[in-house]
């Protein structure tokens, strides 16, 4: 469960880190308000779960009035990497001399939490691991022990942080593995930390993930699940059982496991396409569960094909290839190319009895991913 940035912040705040003045406003005569009591100049920033918010236009700074209000005429309602934007954060403005990055994930490979910290702030720290990783101090925590102060100091230094502010960073190091820890976070970030004009750290971003199966722990963010979805397809996957990440491409893809579904992101991503969407639908394919996911997909305007990656294992392939035809017979005519991969047990039945009026037929991964990239730029 990603929470919205103000979320994230009210986090932060009663945690000890210091946040710039803020209101959220979901009207254009809300974010003046909220302007005109903060003072200028302010930052009015949407609240969407994406990244690169500035450079898609959903971050504005302005200095009165008038500005406030044109920002918030275009912001409010916009369509940002596939989300409307219902709710704008305005924000006091930072006066600031140099931007870092404190962050903490989980690092699945050491099946351990990891602290990041860098003096390359305010920009993509997955950029900066590629092509600058010396760039970024990284420490492993052992949760059995959690964070030592040490840890949080040597990873501050070994960063290269201006002494100055070095023990204000450090205090945010701790209290970031804090939050991490107390929340079942799968994530907590703050790009950039702004240091400004007068030496105060001051996080003027942040991400806060929550593992979904702690939920039962967490009750008071439990109840944020439905706000903090911020999309209806989001809020329509979930409440089919779904297993749903929304993505900016325009291939849409569906498969009954998640290992299958991420391969078939990375074929998509490397035969030139942009996946749409995350869809897993778990074990087997009932009619009634393939429909649901095929309509979702075609919900989303942005999708202009489908590739449906199954894999017969206890359920037989057969049997999946009868529950597509199913679902296809009670949507009726398909909107978009839908093009199906069936491999595993009975495949080549089930391939016999797929209905190839509706749907395109692919007997390798491959050749399907492909199929439905040319059908997506074929829409486009």
């Amino acid at each position: 469960m990603r929470l919205h940035e103000y979320q994230a912040k009210e986090a932060f705040a009663d945690a000890g880190i210091t946040v710039p003045d803020a209101q959220v406003a979901t009207t254009p005569a809300e974010v003046v308000d909220a302007a005109d009591a903060i003072g200028y100049p302010v930052a009015v920033k949407a609240q969407v779960h994406v990244g690169g918010r500035g450079k898609a236009g959903g971050i504005a700074l302005v200095d009165d009035a008038d500005g406030a209000a044109e920002a918030a005429e275009r912001i409010l309602g916009m369509d940002l990497k596939g989300y409307t934007v219902e709710a704008v954060l305005v924000e006091a403005g930072v006066d600031f001399t140099d931007e870092l990055y404190v962050g903490v994930t989980m690092d699945r490979t050491a099946a351990q939490p990891v602290i990041m910290v860098s003096t390359e702030g305010g920009v993509d720290i997955e950029a900066v691991a590629e092509h600058s990783p010396d760039a970024i101090a990284t420490a492993h925590i052992d949760p059995a022990f959690g964070l030592h102060p040490y840890q949080a100091r040597r990873v501050v230094y070994e960063a290269g942080i201006d002494r100055g502010v070095a023990g204000a960073v450090i205090a945010i190091v701790e209290r970031l593995y804090g939050l991490f820890v107390a929340n079942d976070a799968t994530e907590v970030e703050i790009n950039p930390v702004m240091v400004t004009t007068e030496g105060e750290v001051v996080a003027a971003d942040a991400v806060m993930n929550i593992d979904n199966d702690a939920l039962f722990r967490q009750e008071a963010l439990a109840e944020l699940a439905a706000e903090t979805t911020g999309d209806a397809l989001e809020q329509q996957a979930a409440e089919a059982g779904f297993d749903y990440v929304r993505l900016d491409g325009n291939v849409g893809i569906i498969g009954n496991g998640a290992g299958l579904v991420m391969t078939t992101l990375d074929l998509v991503d490397h035969f030139g396409g942009t996946p749409a969407n995350f869809l897993d639908i778990g074990g087997g394919a009932r009619a009634d569960r393939v429909t649901a996911a095929l309509e979702l997909v075609f919900s989303d305007e942005h999708v202009d094909a489908v590739v449906f990656n199954i894999f017969g294992g206890i359920t037989r392939g057969d049997e999946v290839a009868a529950g597509i035809n199913e679902a296809i017979a009670q949507i009726g005519a398909l909107p978009k190319p839908v093009v199906v991969r069936l491999a595993g047990t009975n495949a080549a039945e089930g391939m016999e009895i797929l209905d190839t009026d509706a749907v395109r037929v692919e007997a390798t991964l491959e050749a399907a991913v492909q199929a439905a990239i040319a059908a997506a730029e074929g829409a486009a």
